[in-house]
């Protein structure tokens, strides 16, 4: 049973942009605590950008100022505007929702409870 699916990655220059969307069939998700993590190739898996559902939002040093987390409560979706995109930035994309009302920035990520599968960006420079 799919709860959340990823999709908007691809390929893109330095410097272009790119939006991930995150559509998700998980029940009071509009009350979870929903995040964004990366893991690029022979790294850890990091987090990027959180957003409780009270609207506090939290950003990783690499995505600040470059990166937005939002989410539509109606559809119910999250999304991750990428902008100034880097060839860091490559890496596996990965959506995360959980009841904790704070956002947890942990690698593990263990106060989420649903994940995606993964989408791919790569940054080209």
């Amino acid at each position: 049973q799919v709860q959340l699916v990823e999709s908007g990655g691809g390929l893109v220059q330095a410097g272009g942009s790119l939006r991930l969307t995150c559509a998700s069939s998980v029940r009071a998700f509009s009350i979870y605590t929903v995040a964004w993590f990366r893991q690029a190739p022979g790294k850890e898996r990091e987090f990027v950008a959180g957003l409780s559902w009270t609207g506090t939002t939290h950003y990783a040093d690499s995505a600040k100022g470059r990166f937005a987390i939002s989410r539509d409560t109606a559809k119910p979706t999250m999304y991750l505007q990428m902008n100034s995109l880097k060839a860091e930035d490559t890496a596996v994309y990965y959506c995360a929702a959980g009841p904790s009302g704070r956002v947890s920035t942990s690698r593990e990520g263990l106060e989420y409870v649903y994940w995606g599968q993964g989408t791919q960006v790569t940054v080209s420079s």
